[in-house]
């Protein structure tokens, strides 16, 4: 049995490695993904023990939360699973566009439920900012579906320190989620301070960098996909990148682990994040990622990480 944390201050009791679904029925951001292999991961990680299930509109657009609803309602467990969505996007004349107002994130909830095939939504994110409404009426909008009991908790995603303070002006955010990773550390020096102090559950995306953290690529791989031109990947950052995973990779040896898992346990360590969302495309992965559970890390390898990845 895995043991449970709790989500920020919400009630929400998840394991601390969910599944992030974005490769389930994300036909819009995968090519080739097959809807039963999509299926086949969630119901994977239900019978793994993993209860978290992430997901968005924008995954498919819409499929990712089809696919969920259809496997939870034939698990006949929905009430020992939590659910978090994400809106904002809006397909206006074939574009899309970010609409954070109260009637369109009330609409957005309305037909996530649908999707998910269930009455409540246990954790709705705005998924992106948009450039016009007051944050704190937008959140106020989805405190108004909380108290309607439509949904169980509020996440912002994507926002700045300056949105989030906004967001959170009376006190209703839950859950941020963010880009965050041993690479990408930006987090650190506002959002992840603040969301601690405040009592807010900080999720990371890309937690592995787009698999450049999972230890699986050398100096000498190449990539044909859209990682090809993103800055990590690039020359010599790429190979200095590499350089710090094969630190890693003589740590995980030791503990006769996966070099994700002690990425994974790394981020379990850290003040306001409780829950962690790495997503799969093979059912394996998703059973890999859960060893992350059984990864001790002592607090000399806690810092010696730390040290690695601050240069």
């Amino acid at each position: 049995m895995v043991e449970k944390t709790q989500i920020g201050k919400t009630g929400l009791y998840v394991t601390p490695i969910g599944l992030g679904t974005n490769a389930v029925g994300g036909h819009n951001l995968f090519p080739n993904l097959s809807d039963e292999t999509g299926r086949e991961l969630v119901r994977t990680a239900l019978d793994n023990g993993i209860n978290f299930l992430d997901t968005a509109f924008i995954y498919g657009p819409e499929r990712s939360e089809e696919l969920i609803g259809q496997v939870v309602k034939e698990s006949g467990r929905r009430s020992e699973i939590v659910i978090a969505s994400k809106g904002a996007h809006k397909f206006v004349n074939g574009e899309v566009v970010f609409d954070n107002s109260p009637a369109f994130l009330k609409e957005s909830v309305e037909s996530s439920l649908k999707r998910l095939q269930t009455d409540v939504i246990d954790l709705f994110y705005i998924h992106f900012p948009d450039e016009n409404t007051p944050k704190d009426e937008a959140v106020g909008a989805l405190k108004e579906l909380k108290d309607e009991g439509k949904i169980r908790a509020i996440g912002v995603s994507n926002f700045s320190l300056a949105q989030l303070k906004e967001a959170n002006k009376d006190g209703y955010v839950d859950a941020v989620q963010s880009e965050y990773n041993l690479l990408r550390r930006g987090a650190e020096e506002d959002l992840l301070p603040y969301a601690a102090a405040n009592h807010i559950s900080f999720v990371p995306y890309f937690p592995l960098a787009s698999g450049l953290l999972s230890g699986k690529y050398t100096k000498d791989s190449t990539f044909t996909d859209r990682r090809k031109d993103k800055p990590l990947f690039q020359g010599e950052t790429y190979v200095r990148n590499i350089e710090k995973v094969d630190q890693i990779c003589e740590m995980a040896d030791a503990k006769n682990t996966a070099v994700a898992n002690i990425v994974l346990a790394w981020y379990l360590t850290r003040d306001a994040i409780d829950v962690l969302i790495p997503g799969a495309k093979r059912p394996e992965q998703v059973s890999s990622n859960l060893k992350t559970l059984d990864v001790k890390l002592t607090d000399e390898e806690i810092e010696k990480i730390d040290q690695i990845f601050q240069a």
